[in-house]
């Protein structure tokens, strides 16, 4: 058998040495978390007595702000497809003069800087009574969430071939039914990668958690983690552990959906 050339042996270890770069933050949160509790932390390179305890006061102090964070960003998933999925098919398969007009405003809706938007929200859930709200939550994080979807759902179901569509209207479906019986299926990979990045917006968002909440009632853990390291600093293990917690459902999402995200981003770049 032939030997590997230098070059690719090279470039192995390069990508090798990136990768333990990148992941060294998260091998050192997770190292940090099973630390004992403390102001400082003397961390070896392993944790040679784990201890747990950080991890037990991360889940008392933070598991309703956890369970928070989940409803909101699950709540912002089902909203924002549920507007964009039709949106995009409407753009996709009958365009018109304003066709372009109307994407050109969806991309500059994603331009818009988040604290102005978070701004403008603010006063209007004050009149609406919507500050401190999941729902109110849920609606500022799908700004996000709608742009990002159409825009991929529009291009990935341009994409669909036209004769399957006319083939079942000619068996008698109708706009409706084509829509949820045909484009909504061959549309699956892109919906999910959709529906995670969206997840991740919401799940991963400060700044209208920040903005438009003011009581313990409902707080996500983004801002249950910034104000418990003011609160909590000689606790770093219970800090490092709720990291840790707050990361666990998007690596899962990522890992469980690798390849759906993958074909999805794929066919929402070709067209």
């Amino acid at each position: 058998m032939k030997k590997a050339p230098s070059r690719g042996r090279l470039s192995t270890a390069v990508a090798v040495l990136l990768l333990a770069l990148m992941l060294f933050p998260v091998y050192w949160t997770v190292n940090a978390s099973l630390q004992p509790a403390g102001g400082t932390l003397p961390t070896g390179w392993f944790p040679r007595h784990p201890d747990f305890g950080g991890y037990a006061t991360a889940l008392r102090d933070q598991g309703g702000n956890l369970v928070t964070s989940l409803v909101v960003a699950l709540g912002s998933v089902v909203l924002s497809l549920a507007l964009a999925a039709p949106a995009a098919y409407a753009l996709a398969r009958f365009p018109g003069r304003g066709t372009d007009l109307v994407l050109f405003g969806v991309l500059l809706s994603q331009m818009v800087p988040g604290i102005v938007v978070a701004d403008a929200l603010y006063g209007a859930y004050n009149d609406l009574g919507l500050l401190n709200s999941h729902l109110g939550l849920v609606l500022a994080d799908s700004t996000a969430g709608v742009p990002f979807a159409v825009i991929l759902l529009r291009s990935s179901m341009r994409g669909i071939p036209r004769e399957i569509i006319e083939a079942a209207r000619v068996d008698g479906a109708g706009e409706l039914r084509v829509f949820r019986c045909v484009v909504l299926p061959l549309s699956t990979n892109s919906l999910i990668t959709a529906a995670l990045f969206t997840f991740l917006f919401a799940w991963s968002d400060l700044l209208f958690a920040l903005t438009l909440t003011t009581t313990e009632q409902v707080r996500p853990i983004t801002l249950g983690l910034y104000q418990y390291i003011g609160a909590h600093t000689n606790h770093w293990n219970a800090i490092m552990a709720t990291a840790v917690l707050a990361s666990v459902p998007a690596a899962v999402l990522l890992v469980v959906a690798q390849r759906h995200v993958a074909a999805g981003a794929t066919s929402g770049a070709v067209t």
